[in-house]
């Protein structure tokens, strides 16, 4: 059996293009407030919204579809990005990532 492939996380932001749904929990909603210097019920209003099957939430996404926070190539929560977020592309991915993502196997 093969040994997992870690990748490293090269920073190119394409998954922040990438459409679909950053999940948010109360661990990740008490630390992006806290790092905004915001209460938790004043970020879920400005940032977040109701998944699809009312099951949770998702950050909300800029008009172009981009992740809120992605501001250029930057993550303006990296420090507590969410856990969705920083799992990828080794803890999940998406059908294609490959042809998206920069991140190189280590």
């Amino acid at each position: 059996m093969d040994a997992p492939v870690y990748y490293q996380c090269q920073r190119c932001t394409n998954c922040c293009r990438w459409p679909g749904f950053v999940k948010v929990d109360d661990a990740d909603i008490r630390a992006i407030a806290a790092h905004l210097g915001l209460g938790e019920h004043d970020f879920i209003q400005r940032f977040t919204r109701l998944r699809p099957q009312r099951d949770g939430l998702a950050l909300i996404d800029q008009p172009n579809g981009e992740c809120i926070f992605l501001e250029g190539r930057d993550c303006a929560v990296q420090p507590v990005k969410p856990e969705q977020c920083a799992g990828f592309p080794n803890t999940w991915n998406f059908p294609g990532w490959r042809e998206v993502c920069e991140a190189v196997p280590i």
